[in-house]
């Protein structure tokens, strides 16, 4: 591979507008060489907007391009292992969009082709390179709060059209599930960053309203192999007042209070008073997440969010939902 990764986005929709796409031309040693969209008007569009050379409305076309030396996929989850699993076999590394995939059982797919391919995977929870996210991890990491005890997340909002119009997101068989699947995987995830995998989860879901089938209300415990115990709330069909964002991670010397998506400055909360930090995010949200993957890729460096780590968030979002449906089929 030669010291400049050309990478091809599968599925150049809105996530890749500001908070990705742009960001591969912006980091060293890589460019976004090409773009594919099923609608080929749609994807020469993009193409020219973005300064993007090649444009397919094939993915496999995209895929086994020699102006393609990786893949991001950015389209919905149900055919993010499709897709994947085909690079991968091309010999060409992945970085796919989170949720890794529609279930738990197509990321373990995907995970036996890379290992089988040697051709590494890793999904954008990109929580994990943000700098005030990156703050708290160093407050517990230092001590500040001493002993971590326990989480707490609270999300809850009233329903947007989108819902309400029953796009992808609230379709299990393309999203997984609903709502809780789509923005409940980063907070998971990234508490998995802090504190290992969750070795133990349960949980209870329900649908209270008449526009879609899966669930949009979701309450949750868990526990991390550390030791440290969690609980979540989570609900898209609230009153305006009843709108929440918080992550509240308890120590014994004091606790960190943050929002996971309104990116508020960071509340250390101690004996001395109340300190907060701001978030301080660049420009396209998964630049730093973005610019690891492609040193790891031309360097075989680590990075923070990978196929493993990923797959352990699929599978915890089952967990909690699914859980009753997992044991009968168990």
């Amino acid at each position: 591979m030669s010291k400049t990764i050309n990478w091809g986005i599968i599925g150049c929709g809105n996530v890749t507008e500001k908070k990705s796409g742009p960001a591969f031309n912006k980091v060293k040693n890589a460019k976004l060489n090409a773009v594919m969209r099923r609608d080929t008007s749609k994807a020469k569009d993009y193409a020219q907007r973005h300064g993007v050379p090649h444009f397919f409305s094939d993915a496999s076309d995209l895929i086994h391009s020699p102006y393609v030396d990786a893949v991001y996929v950015a389209t919905p989850p149900s055919s993010h292992a499709e897709y994947a699993i085909m690079a991968m076999k091309a010999g060409k590394p992945v970085y796919v969009e989170k949720p890794m995939a529609a279930s738990y059982a197509d990321c373990l797919k995907m995970l036996k082709v890379s290992e089988e391919t040697g051709s590494p995977i890793f999904v954008a929870y990109y929580r994990r390179t943000l700098p005030g996210f990156l703050k708290a991890k160093e407050l517990i990491d230092e001590g500040t709060i001493g002993q971590v005890l326990a989480v707490n997340i609270r999300l809850s909002r009233p329903m947007n059209q989108d819902e309400q119009e029953q796009t992808w997101r609230v379709d299990k068989d393309i999203a997984g599930g609903g709502i809780f699947f789509d923005l409940a995987s980063h907070q998971l995830d990234y508490l998995d960053f802090l504190f290992g995998p969750i070795v133990k989860a349960n949980g209870a879901a329900t649908n209270n309203n008449s526009y879609y089938d899966v669930e949009d209300t979701v309450v949750a415990s868990f526990q991390f192999e550390n030791g440290v115990i969690g609980s979540g709330l989570w609900s898209f069909n609230t009153h305006e007042d009843a709108a929440r964002d918080t992550l509240e991670i308890i120590g014994d010397k004091g606790s960190i209070l943050c929002g996971s998506f309104s990116h508020e400055p960071i509340k250390l909360i101690t004996d001395q008073g109340v300190i907060e930090f701001p978030y301080l995010n660049p420009e396209n949200i998964q630049y730093n997440l973005i610019k690891q993957v492609n040193e790891a890729i031309l360097n075989k460096n680590d990075c923070v969010s990978t196929g493993i780590s990923a797959a352990r968030t699929n599978k915890v979002l089952e967990e909690i939902v699914y859980r009753e449906q997992l044991s009968v089929i168990s």
